[in-house]
């Protein structure tokens, strides 16, 4: 099985015991389920639904959580359409939400998905991998291969916020022209390389195709703007007393999750359990890498909350 140890577990725990009652989590955001397995071991009178529209990552799932039995409820689904979900299964109202954005151990892990900079594999990011209509249709190889340079400067400076957005974007037009499509993931990397200086490179101390990869994948499975309807759906299937919680990964993710918070706040709809957010202690970053960047923002609704 591939390892997956959740972020920040212990303060999302926390968070989500803010809640009055405790009953149902959602885990809009199952991956291979390491958070969903966390609440369920730490609570016995818990169910939880997780929710994935990768359906590679529901079956590790399931074959992760199946000790708890009918505890656990699986549905490939993406968590924009959070509120249709939980019409659709009866779990309007639960005590408890919790996303874990980003891109997955699975994903990144599997050189056929096409997530990773550091494996060699098609230039594909979709979260579905296509094996169902919750997939887009479009992949980042149509994109790195069809878009004209003012565009792909823009994604890669809106959704990576690389600072050589344009230089790397007319690179790849430069390549794609004279050698044809791009369509590994190493090759990407080698056209990234050959465009940004050697030594503005070695300042990076990262891999310089970093920014690009999250800017495709973003823009491939429409991320930013899932994570904005997904929000205003836990508003409208908030009960008094429900707890949502959010673990993100880069500056982007965050300042959407900060400003439709404050938003909640501002209507009324209840208050932030942490200021600020939380970030990982240094033990954690030391003993997972993944936690570096990670920030949790959590938010309880209250009695005075209007339904829409």
């Amino acid at each position: 099985m591939i390892e997956h140890i959740p972020v920040l577990v212990e303060e999302v725990c926390d968070a989500l015991e803010q809640a009055p009652r405790l009953e149902r989590i959602v885990d809009a955001t199952l991956g291979l389920g390491g958070y969903s397995e966390a609440f369920l071991s730490r609570w016995q009178n818990v169910c939880v639904l997780g929710i994935d529209r990768d359906r590679q990552a529901l079956d590790e799932a399931q074959k992760r959580l199946s000790v708890f039995g009918s505890r656990v409820l699986f549905r490939q689904g993406n968590f924009r359409y959070l509120d249709q979900i939980l019409d659709e299964e009866d779990w309007q109202g639960p005590d408890g939400i919790v996303f874990d954005l980003g891109v997955s151990n699975l994903q990144l892990s599997v050189a056929e998905r096409g997530f990773s900079f550091d494996l060699d594999g098609p230039l594909d990011m979709r979260m579905g991998n296509g094996t169902n209509g919750l997939s887009p249709s479009v992949t980042a190889e149509e994109i790195v291969n069809t878009r004209p340079v003012e565009d792909l400067a823009k994604i890669f400076r809106n959704y990576g916020e690389e600072r050589f957005s344009l230089k790397i974007a007319r690179g790849i037009v430069k390549h794609r022209e004279k050698s044809g499509p791009i369509t590994s993931t190493q090759e990407l990397v080698s056209v990234i390389r050959r465009t940004i200086p050697a030594p503005v490179q070695r300042k990076m101390g990262r891999n310089p195709a970093r920014k690009v990869f999250q800017a495709l994948r973003i823009a491939v499975n429409d991320e930013l703007q899932a994570l904005e309807e997904a929000i205003g759906n836990c508003a409208k299937t908030a009960k008094p007393g429900m707890v949502i919680a959010f673990v993100s990964y880069h500056s982007l993710e965050d300042r959407i999750v900060k400003h439709s918070l404050r938003d909640l706040y501002s209507k009324g709809l209840g208050g932030f359990i942490h200021r600020g957010g939380v970030k990982p202690s240094e033990e954690e970053v030391y003993a997972n890498k993944k936690a570096r960047s990670a920030r949790l923002r959590a938010f309880l609704f209250q009695e005075t909350q209007s339904k829409r």
